[in-house]
């Protein structure tokens, strides 16, 4: 009797002690996050609302949101022998506060509706729209986010929607080859420059704010949970940036500034970013060249994302070097950066562009499943003459 006591009271002990653990959690996670993002079990989050009170609207405009913010809308997984987990309905938006996917109604076309505030970046839409109209939307250096339509949210005169095509994260799937890589440097080069060379300094060109379209998707992808189909039935199918050479972009002008062409060296009070690393924004408000910046960011991407993880990119260390010096003013201008990578991709044979990214952190077994399937593929484009460098058709 007295040990059933005791163990009795030391379960009464342990389950007393777990829910004083759970409700520190609770606390501790409703301090970090607020309340809004915490776990709602596939229900919307009070920033999704506001997209929900917007579904007619948007809908009258040409854009279709998922079923999941229409107004009558009855999750799937309700009464039924499913987890919100698993249904397409069930996935929120990651960022609901700023941006939303949607289906254009012309064309069936995936977009992104971005939500901006024009007093906290009255730039962005001026800027998104300079590079998504004649004559320089139409120019192949030109890899800025076009802006497909601007939506005047009503009664709301501080907020406008940005439409967007549908992107995906620049290095999901990760690359299969050098020669990809290749590619994708000289088109964000190419990009960068092209901003540059119509004086607008982008500000924020890390690695969160470079995407790429879906060339390489046999299925269309789920905007949220971008491994499944968009109807959650099976993973999405893709095939390699070799097979189907996608197009990069550079998004979000948030940050972005143009500058007048009678101003030959422009100052700018820092303004932080994503990257935290900038040399010339430690432990000073000084204003600095945001051209100069932008060198550092971009070549800061290449070190971060792909030097410092994987094997092989020893021929554009030198070069990156240079871009990611503490002093900006011995960067090399983006003119520079272009005119050098362009000798330093000359020389790569066609053996080195063929040949596979090795992530540094790879184990044994997965090199050789890898390694051999790589092969194989490898083996398949020299005898049909596909290029080692990714070439997009025209």
């Amino acid at each position: 009797m007295r040990h059933s006591k005791k163990r009795a009271q030391k379960k009464a002990e342990e389950h007393a002690e777990a829910e004083r653990q759970k409700a520190l959690t609770a606390q501790l996670e409703l301090a970090a996050f607020g309340e809004i993002h915490k776990p709602r079990k596939g229900l919307l989050s009070e920033p999704e609302f506001w997209w929900r009170e917007h579904y007619s609207w948007l809908q009258e405009s040409g854009y279709l949101l998922r079923p999941r913010y229409a107004p009558d809308w009855i999750p799937s997984w309700q009464g039924k022998k499913k987890d919100w987990f698993a249904c397409e309905d069930g996935r929120g938006a990651e960022y609901p506060t700023r941006i939303l996917d949607g289906t254009r109604l012309s064309d069936g076309a995936y977009v992104a509706l971005k939500l901006v505030k024009k007093l906290d970046h009255p730039f962005e839409r001026g800027i998104g729209r300079l590079f998504s109209s004649e004559p320089l939307a139409g120019e192949s250096a030109n890899h800025c986010i076009p802006i497909y339509d601007v939506l005047l949210v009503p009664e709301d005169e501080d907020r406008v929607i940005l439409v967007m095509p549908l992107l995906r994260d620049y290095n999901e799937p990760p690359f299969d080859t050098i020669g990809e890589a290749v590619e994708c440097f000289r088109q964000l080069f190419e990009g960068l420059q092209f901003m540059h060379k119509h004086r607008v300094a982008h500000r924020d060109c890390t690695s969160r704010n470079i995407m790429m379209d879906a060339s390489l998707y046999v299925d269309a992808f789920h905007p949220v949970d971008q491994l499944m189909k968009r109807d959650f039935s099976g993973y999405a199918r893709f095939r390699t940036r070799t097979q189907r050479p996608p197009k990069y972009f550079l998004i979000d002008f948030g940050l972005s500034r143009r500058y007048d062409h009678s101003v030959a060296k422009p100052l700018e009070v820092p303004i932080w970013g994503a990257d935290k690393e900038v040399p010339e924004f430690q432990n000073s408000d000084d204003p600095c060249d945001p051209f100069a910046t932008d060198v550092f960011y971009i070549g800061n991407v290449i070190k971060k994302d792909f030097i410092d993880l994987n094997y092989g990119f020893e021929f554009i260390q030198p070069l990156i070097a240079d871009m990611v010096q503490q002093d900006p003013s011995k960067r090399p201008t983006m003119d520079e950066v272009v005119k050098r990578f362009d000798g330093i991709r000359a020389g790569l044979r066609s053996w080195k562009l063929r040949s596979r990214v090795v992530d540094i952190r790879e184990n044994t077994l997965d090199g050789v499943i890898r390694g051999t399937s790589h092969w194989m593929r490898r083996i398949g484009f020299v005898a049909r003459g596909v290029p080692a460098v990714p070439q997009r058709a025209s």
